[in-house]
């Protein structure tokens, strides 16, 4: 039996576990071959040595420099080589949102392999403020770009063509309060990657899914979405965030094979739907063949 992983008009989210060695480049491994159209992702940046810790103040806001846990944990840009090659499609593209200390680490592992290795620039037009006024506002973040020739891309206009776009950092209700994700992106900026570098009805996989910004994005730009995530507070966020727009969900949620129940942590509730069969996830875990975004799990 192989259950099908995906369709066009169904989202599929994965919920991995790295304490069970199920995190997104082992799930990688069985989706098939050149099956993806764009990759669109936002993994560490590896901050937290050079964070400056919280700032408390009597006559503002206090300033949260609170870093993750997932940022304390090394991030090697070319440990993902060989896995984003093989699931991009010839015609696919690669953005990835990055900081300074980390640019030269995926120039040096992705550079060889593309013919295109570029970078656009997000300004934050309301960036936490430099309240000591000792240096820059930390007012941009960069994106790396890589693809080879033939690739998809939605030119439109000279003007809107430039490695630069300016929006706020998410405010009001765009940004989840509960679980607070210290890097959320805004969906103006992942729709605007998301138009230019591939067309409706392809399949965007983002391996660091976070709340599911990037899936946000794909459903309102009418392209499917496949997205990994090992933090469950993040995932169900993800889950009510993207359900809300396309109910019925494709949800996987995988963790060990001692757990009693095949491996398988009751989904939560969805608009009352429910989760997956126990079938369905030794075949994820075990197939032979790697399985297809073409077809989604029942």
């Amino acid at each position: 039996y192989m259950p099908e992983l995906t369709k066009p008009d169904k989202p599929c989210l994965i919920c991995g576990s790295e304490t069970y060695n199920t995190d997104a480049r082992q799930l990688m491994q069985k989706l098939e071959s050149q099956s993806i159209d764009l990759i669109l992702t936002d993994p560490p940046y590896n901050l937290s040595p050079y964070s400056t810790g919280n700032l408390n103040f009597t006559w503002r806001k206090n300033i949260n420099n609170d870093l993750a846990e997932w940022d304390t944990k090394e991030f090697v840009p070319k440990d993902w080589v060989t896995e984003f090659k093989r699931v991009l499609k010839p015609t696919g593209n690669i953005f990835a949102f990055t900081s300074y200390n980390l640019l030269g680490k995926w120039h040096e592992a992705f550079d060889p392999e593309y013919d295109t290795f570029q970078y656009m620039v997000w300004h934050k037009t309301n960036p936490v403020p430099k309240v000591r006024r000792a240096g820059f506002l930390n007012s941009c973040e960069l994106i790396v770009c890589m693809w080879n020739k033939g690739h998809t891309w939605n030119f439109t206009t000279q003007k809107e063509m430039h490695n630069f776009i300016e929006t706020p950092i998410c405010m009001g209700k765009e940004r989840i309060k509960d679980p607070h994700h210290p890097t959320q992106k805004p969906i103006k900026v992942l729709e605007h990657i998301i138009k230019l570098a591939s067309n409706e009805g392809d399949t965007v996989l983002d391996p660091f899914m976070g709340v599911g910004s990037a899936g946000v994005a794909a459903q309102k730009s009418h392209r499917n979405f496949i997205g990994i995530e090992i933090d469950e507070a993040y995932f169900n966020a993800a889950i009510k965030r993207m359900d809300s727009i396309q109910p019925n969900l494709s949800l996987l949620h995988l963790v060990s094979e001692d757990k009693g129940n095949g491996g398988v942590i009751p989904m939560p509730k969805v608009k009352g739907k429910m989760s997956f069969t126990k079938a369905a996830y030794e075949v994820l875990k075990v197939a032979k063949n790697p399985l297809s975004p073409n077809e989604i799990v029942n």
